[in-house]
């Protein structure tokens, strides 16, 4: 069980924060995921191809903790939750899987967090571009309607046409409030939207089993 951070004395707003995203994650638990968490047909179907549309919404791998530090600064890693070696180990062997799928990758896009970056680039999949939008939401409220999710949401509208993989790597309550999937630590969920713009989950990474 990973160990969260201890909160201060009088910390009210992060307890009601972590006490809703307990509910909030309870909620995604018995939602449609289960239905299609070992769907991986959709992969056999992308195999040595340059789909068109289809974007991978990976979580950050395994970074013991939840939420960040009280002295969090995006600039530095040492104020954040970071990788550990397992959550390292696991984001190479992602990485490994896709690259066994033989799938063309257009571009990979991370959070700035510390975590989600370092995750992007063990993947080894391809150069890692930054993009605020998949910064972490977890001290935000009304997930779903975010800016930041709206503009993750239409980016992948927009994408609809376009070929090759689009990968995110980002963050377990950013995925949540685009699909209403919970994915763990290291796995995703493979999206893509149709002609009316609807953003469906089409499959998912393997699981990690941890």
């Amino acid at each position: 069980m990973p160990k969260s951070y201890s909160l201060k004395a009088g910390s009210a707003h992060a307890l009601r924060r972590i006490t809703s995203l307990l509910t909030f994650s309870l909620i995604l638990s018995l939602s449609p995921h289960s239905a299609y968490s070992n769907e991986l047909r959709i992969w056999d179907t992308l195999q040595g191809s340059t789909p068109k549309g289809y974007v991978l919404l990976l979580r950050h791998s395994y970074a013991p903790g939840v939420g960040d530090p009280a002295n969090f600064k995006l600039d530095d890693c040492s104020t954040q939750r970071n990788l550990s070696q397992e959550g390292r180990d696991d984001a190479r062997e992602i990485g490994e899987w896709l690259k066994r799928r033989e799938i063309k990758i257009a571009r990979v896009q991370s959070s700035r967090w510390c975590r989600a970056k370092e995750t992007a680039e063990l993947l080894d999949i391809g150069r890692v571009r930054l993009n605020r939008n998949l910064d972490s939401l977890f001290q935000e409220s009304d997930l779903v309607n975010h800016p930041k999710t709206l503009k993750v949401r239409k980016q992948i509208r927009d994408y609809r046409n376009k070929r090759g993989l689009l990968v995110l790597v980002g963050h377990y309550v950013n995925i949540a409030a685009l699909t209403s999937a919970g994915v763990n630590s290291g796995e995703g969920v493979l999206v893509r939207a149709d002609s009316k713009g609807v953003i469906k989950v089409v499959g998912s990474t393997p699981a990690l089993n941890r």
